[in-house]
């Protein structure tokens, strides 16, 4: 059968709109992704795929790789700021599932995706592409971009923008001030260090519970790297908050290790949001990953919910293409991907944050203190209950296929 000529753009070269790219012209989908920037992001930023994540990873063919250059996490736990354990997750009781949650900085995720997407004839890359306005009618959408040489403007039957917090996309839809949500008062810094955990018996992730030096330390890397992020005082400067790191590391640290014993590689302060767009659809404009929604990033939801979201988008898109679906499908990706963050990525974001700096370390194991500490102590005794619970944020995922109006079997048989 002979198809119509069908294009998409996708704004913003990050993981998010790699892997949607990625996912679209391995059905041979026209993809033309475009970024400001001249290359790469490479900061290291989130390092956690969950089990849905993964799943994405997976169809789009680079979890191989994903693995071979990351590793598999093992524990996630919460302790007291003396170390003492509390309780925790075994992601190891999982075994050899497919889905596993899987750790890699976002920065090498994006490589990696560029690399199998450089293979894909149907997509091209260009850089230094800057978007400055939008528009649409009933049969296209189009950006105006600016280059290095020129301004143009460029038209596809359906625009993404996976173009980050800053989303060029989004406030040209809903306007610059328009994100409903809020910023958390807490000001977090997110560092990179070698240090040496194990010998302190600390597992691959541990977020510690106490009114002021609360923070997570987690394994990233094979080569003894770290990630730890730390809540700090609101209305200090960078140098301020930079000359505090020592006394931090000293005071939260297990160890309480001087600056010669351990090696700091990255300092980071930055501000964490909790915010939805308004609609993840306007006609043929669409909104995915942190150009749609914000969260803490303290359990991984943000980077998994995004990774989510595209995978689900792509299945959308493919309908249309394919003839197995209307376009009104992206109204059911609008609403479930909205819902999904509003039922859970925002409220349990949330909880995971102010567990840390709200809770009781000496009362949280309590009966009716926490329900997920009271959930992680059953999962001790209880194995097919822990792997229910290592598994439980597949709810997230969605299978839109279902909206197809033609039988799935003839995917890929147009």
């Amino acid at each position: 059968m002979t198809r119509s000529p069908f294009k998409i753009i996708v704004v913003g070269a990050g993981p998010a709109g790699l892997l949607l790219s990625l996912l679209l012209a391995q059905h041979g989908i026209s993809v033309t992704i475009l970024d400001a920037a001249k290359e790469l992001d490479n900061r290291p930023r989130a390092t956690h795929y969950g089990p849905p994540a993964v799943y994405e990873l997976r169809r789009a063919g680079v979890i191989d790789d994903v693995i071979s250059e990351g590793f598999l996490p093992g524990k996630i736990c919460w302790r007291k700021i003396d170390g003492t354990y509390l309780a925790g997750i075994d992601n190891a009781i999982l075994g050899d599932h497919p889905d596993r949650v899987v750790c890699l900085p976002l920065d090498r995720l994006g490589k990696i995706l560029f690399r199998h997407l450089e293979r894909q004839k149907s997509a091209e890359i260009k850089w230094n592409h800057r978007v400055t306005d939008i528009g649409q009618d009933d049969d296209k959408a189009w950006v105006k971009v600016t280059t290095p040489d020129d301004e143009v403007t460029m038209e596809a039957d359906y625009i993404v923008g996976c173009d980050g917090a800053s989303s060029q996309i989004r406030r040209s839809l809903h306007g610059d001030w328009t994100f409903p949500g809020i910023t958390w008062d807490e000001q977090i810094i997110a560092t990179n260090v070698y240090y040496d955990f194990d010998k302190h018996g600390y597992e691959d992730a541990n977020f510690i519970i106490h009114p002021g030096h609360w923070h997570m330390a987690s394994r990233i890397s094979k080569d003894g790297m770290w990630r730890v992020s730390y809540g700090e005082e609101s209305g200090l400067t960078h140098d301020e908050l930079a000359a505090r790191q020592p006394m931090k590391f000293r005071n939260m640290l297990p160890g309480n290790p001087s600056p010669k014993e351990y090696k700091l590689a990255n300092f980071s302060p930055y501000r964490v949001h909790q915010r939805l767009a308004q609609r993840m659809r306007e006609g043929r404009f669409l909104l995915a990953a942190d150009a749609a929604h914000l969260c803490n990033p303290f359990g991984g939801l943000g980077l998994t919910g995004g990774i989510v979201d595209v995978g689900g988008l792509s299945d959308c898109l493919f309908g249309i293409w394919s003839n197995q679906a209307n376009p009104d499908i992206l109204d059911v990706y609008d609403q479930v991907r909205r819902r999904k963050y509003s039922e859970m990525v925002d409220p349990m974001s949330s909880e995971n944050l102010r567990r840390m700096f709200e809770s009781d370390p000496d009362t949280i194991l309590d009966p009716g203190q926490d329900e997920l500490m009271t959930l992680c102590k059953k999962a001790e005794d209880d194995v097919d209950f822990a792997k229910e619970m290592a598994l439980g944020i597949n709810a997230l995922k969605y299978d839109f296929t279902q909206h197809y109006t033609k039988p799935k079997h003839i995917v890929g048989k147009m």
